[in-house]
């Protein structure tokens, strides 16, 4: 399959806004290149010594990139892409560059494995002192195995989700804390499955997962098959709980945890339906939310009958867990 790269000139600090404006517009995975010097914690996160710098990119600057294929509506995307933009230029405060879209053409290969050299091993801290070991399957790291308490194997493939972004982090975090043996969990908006795979690690019984990237199916078989958990009890259904009224009927109720890992844009309209799925003493955990975004998904939740629990934030983002 043929692939278009799609990139975005615009500066470092817009970087976190620039995504989150391609996300609204359905499109679910990025490339960023800066010069901007990682620190020496993340680079202690990733297990490596050094991170090559793109020395050409000025300082300051920053490229976003996205992939869309021939089946891709393109020019729709692109429309919204466009319209996005310019309605960053006239309502944002932060220098946002030229904002300039180039295009070159890539092969199916090179889409599918040019990132896999910015994926390491790592491990995510858990509540009550444990460590969670993401292994990506074309690497072995006994450091990061031998350091941690569980491991997941993982190859995302086209699908959404390593693990490394801190929304992952924060939801995987929260799920140690709150996840108890034999729960029934819900994961909405799956992606490549690594919540849930979390989910049975920390002991729960059964989760079902909702998703409405095509890739994703393929995406998840293949990493609980390398995780051990092809016989788990899952469930996949493909489609939107918010506007599918069967689908919510397929998905039942029950649940005592959901859990969520979406931008605000889809959060808030989730939470006037995410009601039918918990139980009485159910836990809600969502992730995705620029601190900036957070009042919005606040207001929502306490609309919608929900009491806030706590709030946990890494970076620019954050996690709120609320109750009924």
């Amino acid at each position: 399959m043929q692939y278009t790269k799609y990139t975005i000139e615009t500066t470092a600090e817009a970087e976190d806004i620039m995504s989150a404006v391609l996300a609204d517009c359905g499109i679910e995975g990025i490339e960023i290149e800066d010069s901007t010097p990682w620190t020496n914690e993340e680079l202690d996160e990733i297990f490596v010594d050094e991170v090559p710098l793109n020395k050409d990119i000025p300082e300051g600057v920053a490229y976003i990139s996205f992939y869309l294929s021939e089946e891709d509506d393109i020019p729709s995307i692109l429309s919204s892409v466009r319209s996005a933009i310019e309605d960053m230029r006239a309502l944002s405060a932060v220098s946002l560059g030229s904002l300039k879209i180039s295009s070159s053409e890539i092969k199916d290969e090179d889409y599918i494995n040019s990132w896999k050299q910015f994926f390491h091993a790592f491990s995510i801290d858990l509540f009550g002192g444990r460590k969670l070991g993401i292994i990506p399957s074309w690497e072995e790291s006994s450091d990061t195995a031998s350091s941690s308490d569980l491991l997941i194997h993982i190859d995302p493939g086209t699908a959404f989700g390593t693990g490394a972004h801190e929304t992952t982090r924060l939801c995987i975090t929260e799920l140690s804390e709150y996840v108890k043996p034999g729960m029934k969990i819900l994961d909405v908006g799956t992606g490549s499955g690594i919540l849930a795979m979390a989910s049975f690690l920390l002991d729960a019984g059964r989760v079902t997962a909702t998703e409405l990237d095509k890739n994703a199916p393929p995406a998840v078989e293949g990493n609980f098959e390398k995780n051990g958990l092809k016989d788990a009890d899952f469930e996949l259904f493909m489609g939107d709980l918010t506007s599918d009224s069967d689908l919510r009927k397929k998905t039942g109720s029950g649940y005592d945890i959901v859990v969520a890992n979406i931008l605000p844009i889809v959060l808030i309209p989730l939470t006037g339906v995410v009601r039918e799925f918990l139980k009485e003493d159910g836990i809600l955990i969502y992730s995705g939310i620029l601190t900036e975004k957070a009042p919005a998904v606040r207001q929502a939740l306490k609309d919608n009958g929900l009491h806030i629990l706590k709030e946990d934030i890494m970076g620019e983002w954050c996690a709120i867990v609320s109750g009924l």
